[in-house]
């Protein structure tokens, strides 16, 4: 087993989904990324092969069908899964948020409609917030939720939805009237049930088309339009209008943490393919690894995966002792996404010419390494976050 990114203090049965997961991804995921990424392809036997290993319901409780893992347990598996191909992590991750919010905010009954279901993988979750001219600025969502006589209509324009196609149900955050003088108080949580495929999928609901993107390929990414569309009161998660974005951010809290964890899992392939290339390489007569300028890289390499390993882990166990993480989040995010671009961009350094070439691995984390740097917020509102969550902490008294 290699020396980095290892964790203390771990129980028998997660080294043991550790290592089942580790085997799969070098048997299953490895061997079959370039080729899927290359033609971005949605990568459904792999799919399968995570529903049979009960990926799906990892951290859903075992009343309701699932493993009742921890989000510590849930971030050492999505490492490993990026670890092989970052896109694979992408399909469950929108998933265990939309699981994670309806655990800790659904209604009994919604609990129960759900997450047994989910548990199994024939309901595969995503969540949209984002919307066209939003960003960062979730408060000023556009996408309105009105009453219609039992039920509400909604209209507007949601985008940046992972899984959008792929998916049959949708957490949605949308604007109600809740007559607060607060925007983000007039913000609601819908679950949004529909098909999966593209087109008017139900009346009033179209998912586009595949947006074509740079990196982050075989997984879809996709808008979202709401047309008048009918759904009913009882699919407000928790029953209750208002709290949209309170549920929301629990549930990015947590997919910061998971951002964090992908970072890794770049990371650390992309080290591992440095290291194994440095070894075979050779310049002026010896392996390029043996020159310090190679070996110094690697080094640091090496110690930019473990820091950001250690933070993940972190802000990960925060979070599982009910403590509130989101400093601790915000950082991990940060340090995990950036590490993992300049990782990433020194093992391709080390490759040389044939770095820029389609048929090594590292071209392909190249082109992913950039998304978690955007992902579930920029490094800028990382920032913002860990610098408010300090002033809190450490408010002058005088």
């Amino acid at each position: 087993m290699a020396r980095l990114a290892q964790t203390a203090g771990l129980t028998d049965i997660q080294e043991e989904i550790l290592a089942t997961v580790r085997t799969f991804v070098d048997k299953e995921i490895i061997p079959h990324a370039q080729t899927l990424e290359h033609g971005d392809t949605y990568p459904t036997d792999i799919v399968e092969g995570m529903k049979e290993m009960g990926l799906f319901g990892l951290t859903i409780p075992e009343e309701y069908g699932g493993l009742g893992e921890s989000l510590l347990t849930y971030a050492l598996v999505v490492e490993q899964i990026a670890r092989g191909w970052m896109s694979v992590s992408g399909v469950i991750n929108t998933h265990f948020i939309v699981a994670h919010m309806l655990k800790q905010h659904g209604t009994q009954e919604q609990k129960e409609k759900y997450l047994p279901r989910m548990a199994a993988g024939e309901v595969r979750g995503s969540f949209s917030m984002s919307e066209p001219e939003l960003g960062s600025d979730v408060a000023a969502i556009r996408t309105r939720a009105t009453k219609s006589g039992d039920g509400y209509s909604i209209s507007g324009q949601k985008m940046w939805l992972t899984n959008g196609g792929t998916s049959n149900l949708t957490a949605v955050l949308v604007k109600t009237d809740e007559g607060a003088e607060k925007p983000h108080q007039n913000l609601t949580t819908f679950l949004v049930e529909k098909p999966e495929g593209y087109g008017e999928v139900l009346p009033g609901l179209t998912i586009p088309g595949k947006i074509d993107k740079m990196g982050y390929k075989g997984v879809d990414t996709t808008e979202m339009v709401f047309d008048g569309f009918e759904i009913a009161a009882d699919q407000i998660l928790g029953g209750v209008s208002g709290q949209g974005f309170r549920h929301m951010m629990d549930g990015v809290e947590v997919g910061r943490v998971n951002v964090a964890a992908r970072a890794c899992g770049i990371a650390i392939r992309a080290f591992e393919l440095a290291i194994e290339y440095s070894q075979q390489r050779k310049t002026f007569g010896k392996p390029i690894v043996e020159h310090q300028a190679i070996a110094f890289k690697l080094a640091e390499m090496a110690t930019k995966v473990e820091a950001a390993h250690l933070m993940m882990v972190n802000a990960a166990r925060l979070k599982d002792s009910g403590q509130r993480n989101d400093v601790e989040a915000g950082m991990a995010k940060l340090i995990a996404s950036e590490y993992c671009a300049e990782v990433t961009q020194e093992a391709f350094r080390i490759h040389g010419g044939y770095g820029y070439s389609k048929e090594y691995e590292i071209e392909r984390l190249m082109r992913e390494a950039p998304f978690l740097l955007i992902g579930e917020g920029t490094s800028e509102i990382q920032k913002t976050i860990i610098s408010r969550g300090l002033l809190r902490e450490y408010q002058s008294r005088g």
